[in-house]
């Protein structure tokens, strides 16, 4: 940990804490060799985690479309109930 810590502003224990809620997401896994502690990343942990994000921005973007046609509508019919003058 000492390694990765060392890019942060941020004290050890502060990157230690980060990497325990990781683990705990199952984002890294973590293995103890004497007082050193080994991170590696996870990769069904990351894999879970792209899915979730895709999906999100595939449920917001279906959102946004439809709030887009939605506004579209609105307009049109407002346009077409004006009096021409």
């Amino acid at each position: 940990m000492s390694d990765l810590a060392a890019h942060f502003d941020v004290s050890r224990s502060a990157i230690s804490q980060h990497l325990l809620l990781l683990e705990k997401a199952g984002l890294v896994t973590a293995r103890r060799e004497g007082r050193n502690r080994y991170y590696r990343l996870n990769p069904q942990g990351m894999g879970r985690l792209r899915s979730l994000v895709a999906q999100f921005w595939t449920d917001e973007l279906d959102l946004l479309s439809s709030d887009a046609a939605a506004l579209a509508d609105r307009r049109g019919n407002a346009q077409h109930e004006q009096p021409d003058h």
